[in-house]
């Protein structure tokens, strides 16, 4: 197998322009099964992302786009020990690579648990992207020891450089079909209350949006309530009385 030519496919499917109302979801999805299927050492493979950061400073971790249980057990175990190796990669943006996990003593807990829970020899971590909310790391697991050289590594980079700007596109790319799609319910909203109460539409927008002051509720939220309502009124959009 030609594993540039397979990395450079990939790179087409996730961000080419025929492609170009992919999912974040499927973003990474086709990142660690592609992973596993391009690099020779890899067998498991998944994406850890950063949800929340409390002010105490522990992360809350989420597992997504695993191959298997074993790449997602090995998240977990990280985010059980709040250590390891994804983290070390989110937090320093650098990539983290475990040879041997039964020598390894920078995470002993880390080590220990996955020896007896998983087949999991040796791992490789590395950021996956930054964003003003979110970090990302790629995680590549292998049954064997050593079985990472600087030449996989060198070619996961690469794999983890697409992976970031597809995924960057893909967000974008959700954003504005979830604008549009505000902006359309917004627009039929402000429609039936044009017809209910015989305003014009600048009225209309002064409704919902003074709606939603009173409420706290967001202007998009008001408008879907009452579209999606079968007898809308607006105080059953907001559970206020209009007066």
């Amino acid at each position: 197998m030609d594993v540039h030519a397979e990395i450079a496919r990939l790179a087409r499917v996730v961000h080419g322009p025929v492609n170009h109302d992919v999912t974040p979801a499927h973003v990474l999805d086709e990142v660690t099964r592609s992973a596993v299927e391009v690099l020779p050492p890899v067998e498991d493979a998944a994406i850890t992302l950063v949800r929340k950061r409390h002010r105490e400073g522990r992360a809350e971790l989420e597992s997504t786009a695993a191959t298997g249980p074993i790449a997602q057990l090995f998240d977990t175990l990280q985010h059980e020990l709040d250590d390891g190796p994804c983290f070390e990669s989110i937090w320093q943006q650098r990539t983290v690579r475990i040879d041997d996990m039964a020598i390894e003593t920078r995470w002993p807990k880390l080590a220990a648990a996955a020896l007896e829970r998983t087949p999991i020899r040796s791992t490789l971590s590395m950021q996956l992207y930054i964003e003003e909310r979110e970090l990302g790391a790629l995680n590549l697991h292998a049954h064997s020891a050593h079985a990472f050289d600087e030449e996989i590594e060198d070619l996961a980079t690469v794999l983890a450089t697409h992976a970031a700007i597809a995924l960057s596109t893909a967000r974008r790319g959700q954003e504005f079909r979830s604008a549009l799609a505000s902006r359309d319910t917004i627009g039929q909203a402000k429609g039936m209350i044009m017809e209910r109460f015989q305003v014009d539409a600048v009225r209309a927008f002064d409704i919902l949006r003074q709606l939603s002051q009173e409420s706290n509720t967001p202007v998009a939220e008001i408008a879907a309530r009452l579209v999606h309502s079968e007898r809308p009124t607006l105080a059953e959009a907001t559970d206020l009385p209009t007066g």
